[in-house]
């Protein structure tokens, strides 16, 4: 990997890093918990939906 690569990459984790920590810091830190929970939820609630449709789809021969 050559010297560009690896600054690119460098400068792209510190920015998700100091992206994470103002989003987590003072009056964003409550709304940021919400908008990540709801998240997780629909994430949640579609990979259940996708295993159950599955499960339903069983064709017999």
């Amino acid at each position: 990997m050559n010297t560009n690569k690896k600054i690119a990459i460098g400068l792209g984790l510190a920015g998700g890093a100091l992206l994470a920590a103002w989003l987590l810091t003072g009056d964003r830190k409550k709304k940021t918990k919400e908008f990540v929970a709801k998240g997780a939820d629909r994430i949640k609630k579609a990979l259940t939906n996708k295993v159950e449709s599955e499960d339903q789809d069983v064709n017999y021969v």
